[in-house]
C-alpha cells in the first residue's frame, strides 16, 4: 500500500479518501473515552498515542530497517515530528478535560489547517489556492457553529467551571493544532523525500511513542483498574491511532499536509454525530448547520476540478536551477505540482530531485513528459533514467 509500486498506482483521490476514512476513526474517541470516566486526559493520551504509535513503529519494522539510512540522514525531521506526536496527545486531550469537548475539539483540529498552510508557506514556500481557502473558510465556519450549538446547551464535557480553565483549554487546543500540524508536515517530508509512508510514520509515530512511556507509566494505573478502562484503552491505540494514521500517512503520501488537516475537519462533526447516536446527546439546528458546512468544505477540496490539456506544464511549480553542463539546458528543482483548476498541491516531485527542461528565456522551462498506455495519466522522467518514471508523481 505504501511501497513505490502502491504510491504509483493511486492518486490524491485515494489519499484524500484515506484521511477522511482516519478522521471518521479519530470521530470515535471522544465517545469511547466517555466508557472511562475514571481515566484522566493524561492516560488517555499516552495510551492512546503512546501504544498506537509503539505497534506503527512494530508493524512498520521492516520498513524501517531498510530505510535506516535515509532516516539517519533526515534525523532532525524524525526527532521534530515524533515530539510533535508526544506532545499532541497530552494538549489535546487536556485541553478537552479544561473547555470542554466541543471547544477543544474545535480549537485543536480547526486551528491544524491554518498552522499546516502556515507551515508550508513559511518553510516549503508553498502557494495557498483560492479552492483550499474556500474549503478551509466553510470547515472552519462549520466547526465553530458546532462549538456555539453545544455551548448554547451548556456545554459538555468536564472542567468548563471556570474562566480560567476554559482560557488554559483553548491554550493548549492551540498548542495541539500546531503540534498535528508539525508532525504531519514532517512525515509529508519523509515521505517526499523518498522514504516509504510507512517507514516515515513508523519512524516518527514510534519515537512520539517512546517519549508517552514514561507518562503513560506515571499516570496509567486506572486503565488497568477495571476491564472497561483498559478496553476503552486498547480500542483508542489500535482503532483509531493505530489505523487511523496508517490511513493518515498513506494520505500523506498523496496530498500536502494543508489538505490533509483541512479534511480532517471532518472529526468534530463525527464526534457530533456519534454524541448523538450513541452517548444521547441532544444536537440543535445551529450542529446540524456546522456539519453541513464541514460536509460542503469536504466537497470544495475533494471533488476533482476540470482539468485543461492545455494548461499541462504550466501547473508545475518548478524552481530554476544552474545550467548543467552534464545535460546541456536549464536544469529545474520541482517541489510539487498542482491540479490544473483547483490549484491544490498533490504529491509531486520529492525536493532535491532536479527535472529535466528546456530552457524558456533562461529561467523557466518545460517539464518532459510522456503518456503512458491508455490511461492517459502523465508521469514525469528522472534525469539519467530515460524512460523511467519518477514513482513520485503521478497525474
Amino acid at each position: 500500500m505504501t511501497g513505490r509500486a502502491g504510491h504509483t498506482a493511486a492518486g490524491p483521490g485515494a489519499g484524500a479518501l484515506a484521511v477522511l476514512l482516519a478522521s471518521v476513526l479519530w470521530g470515535t474517541t471522544g465517545t469511547a473515552a466517555t466508557f472511562a470516566p475514571q481515566v484522566g486526559p493524561l492516560a488517555i493520551g499516552a495510551a492512546a498515542m503512546g501504544l498506537g504509535g509503539l505497534l506503527q513503529a512494530l508493524v512498520a519494522g521492516p520498513r524501517i530497517a531498510q530505510a535506516r539510512a535515509a532516516l539517519r540522514a533526515q534525523w532532525r525531521i524524525v526527532l521534530v515530528g515524533g515530539s510533535g506526536v508526544a506532545l499532541y496527545p497530552l494538549a489535546f486531550y487536556t485541553s478537552m478535560h479544561l473547555a470542554g469537548v466541543a471547544v477543544g475539539t474545535v480549537v485543536s483540529i480547526g486551528s491544524a489547517p491554518l498552522a499546516s498552510a502556515l507551515i508550508e508557506r513559511i518553510i516549503d514556500r508553498r502557494r495557498l489556492s483560492r479552492r483550499w481557502m474556500a474549503g478551509a473558510a466553510l470547515g472552519l465556519a462549520g466547526t465553530v457553529l458546532l462549538c456555539a450549538a453545544e455551548a448554547a446547551q451548556g456545554g459538555s464535557g468536564t472542567g468548563t467551571g471556570s474562566a480560567g480553565q476554559t482560557v488554559a483549554g483553548v491554550g493548549l487546543g492551540l498548542v495541539a493544532g500546531v503540534t498535528y500540524a508539525v508532525y504531519a508536515w514532517a512525515a509529508h517530508r519523509l515521505i517526499t523525500r523518498g522514504i516509504t509512508s510507512r517507514a516515515a510514520m513508523g519512524a516518527v509515530f514510534g519515537l512520539g511513542g517512546l517519549m508517552l512511556v514514561p507518562v503513560l507509566s506515571a499516570t496509567g494505573t486506572p486503565l488497568i483498574a477495571s476491564w472497561t478502562n483498559a478496553g476503552v484503552g486498547l480500542y483508542m491505540a489500535l482503532v483509531p491511532m493505530f489505523t487511523g494514521y496508517v490511513l493518515f500517512g498513506f494520505g500523506l503520501s498523496r496530498i500536502p499536509v494543508s489538505t490533509a488537516t483541512t479534511l480532517s475537519l471532518l472529526e468534530p462533526a463525527v464526534a457530533a454525530v456519534f454524541a448523538v447516536l450513541v452517548v444521547g446527546e441532544h444536537l440543535p439546528a445551529l450542529g446540524w448547520a456546522g456539519i453541513v458546512l464541514v460536509i460542503a468544505c469536504l466537497g470544495v477540496l475533494t471533488v476533482p476540478g476540470r482539468r485543461d490539456p492545455a494548461a499541462v506544464g504550466r501547473g508545475l511549480s518548478l524552481k530554476a536551477g544552474p545550467p548543467s553542463a552534464a545535460h546541456g539546458g536549464t536544469q529545474a528543482q520541482a517541489d510539487s505540482c498542482e491540479t490544473f483548476e483547483g490549484g491544490d498541491l498533490v504529491a509531486g516531485f520529492r525536493p532535491g530531485r532536479l527535472a529535466h527542461v528546456v530552457a524558456a528565456g533562461g529561467l523557466r522551462g518545460q517539464e518532459r513528459q510522456h503518456r503512458h498506455g491508455q490511461s492517459g495519466s502523465l508521469t514525469a522522467m528522472r534525469p539519467g533514467a530515460e524512460g523511467e518514471e519518477d514513482p513520485g508523481f503521478r497525474r
